[in-house]
């Protein structure tokens, strides 16, 4: 027995050590990743705590802003247009309790005067602009703007005509495959291979298990992108639905075992940027940045941009 202990001790250590040097180096076992855009500063549904979300009025907003990426959602009307929106059931943005699968896109309702901040309870945004947005009429007028498109239900003709508007419109290195079902993003990869992509919830879970095991420095990634909340915002500016989040031991174990700026920079190191979210605070959007987010996710586009904005001079 003591000699089996003689043995794996040195080899567990040897293990750790590697493991440790790699985490911080990983370079030496990984090419680094080149996508075609880095960006820092995200607007969250086009920048939805200034206009009303989604719509091209949000966008061009934000995009006046000097937001480096729009993150938007997609779904397919009944006679087949990609529309933006954030859910399928029009009830929360609208009031009218009806999916958008069963409506024409010039039936489609006008979002509410007055919507409410998912991720900014008790806060609420309005706009001249009330009506959905295409996703094509957004590649046209910005045709350069790096977009992340997430795809909410395995729907395989949304899937093939997202794609087929990326294609038209050459846009295969500035738009995200992004969704947390696994299912739907291997789906989504399969009809378009070209894209990046972004992490699942199944592969964000493995991605912690590896880090903890210490194999993450020996195990390859395909994903591009690492989008995940900022465990402090939860219960204080978005109040989540699932009541297993309002434990606060539960969110202590998840910030405790997520917000990791260790795995953050090994990631940023092999070239796979960090988008934490929803970030509508100047001390959320400082914590993201300090806990290594390569980008900052936000509703409020024009905050972000005075708090990038002071940043910069206080390093100058």
């Amino acid at each position: 027995m003591s000699g089996f202990l003689y043995l794996i001790f040195p080899v567990l250590g040897g293990y750790a050590l590697t493991s440790l040097y790699l985490l911080r180096n990983p370079q030496l076992l990984h090419r680094r990743k080149r996508t075609a855009f880095h960006c820092r500063h995200i607007s969250h549904r086009g920048g939805c705590g200034e206009r009303i979300e989604s719509t091209m009025e949000a966008f061009t907003h934000s995009a006046e802003m000097g937001t480096e990426l729009m993150e938007l959602d997609c779904h397919l009307t009944a006679d087949g247009h990609v529309v933006v929106s954030h859910d399928e059931n029009l009830l929360r943005q609208t009031g009218r309790d009806v999916d958008m699968s069963s409506l024409n896109l010039q039936d489609l309702p006008l979002y509410k005067e007055r919507l409410e901040v998912t991720f900014y309870s008790g806060h609420f945004s309005t706009g001249a602009d009330r009506k959905f947005a295409l996703l094509e009429d957004v590649f046209m007028k910005f045709p350069d703007m790096p977009v992340n498109i997430e795809i909410k239900e395995m729907n395989c003709q949304l899937i093939e005509k997202v794609s087929e508007l990326v294609t038209r419109y050459s846009r295969e290195g500035i738009s995200v495959w992004a969704s947390v079902d696994d299912s739907i993003l291997k789906k989504c990869r399969q009809v378009n291979p070209f894209m990046p992509y972004s992490f699942s919830m199944r592969r964000g879970m493995l991605l912690l298990l590896l880090f903890y095991s210490g194999l993450l420095p020996f195990f390859p990634l395909g994903e591009s992108f690492l989008q995940f909340y900022l465990i402090p915002v939860i219960n204080r500016t978005f109040i989540p639905e699932e009541k297993i989040l309002t434990n606060k031991l539960v969110l202590l174990l998840l910030e405790k075992l997520c917000m990791r700026q260790s795995l953050f920079r090994h990631l940023a190191a092999r070239g796979i940027q960090v988008h934490l979210f929803v970030c509508n605070e100047d001390r959320d959007m400082e914590t993201a940045l300090t806990l290594g987010a390569t980008g900052v996710m936000t509703d409020y586009p024009t905050r972000l941009t005075n708090f990038l904005s002071q940043l910069r001079w206080q390093d100058s």
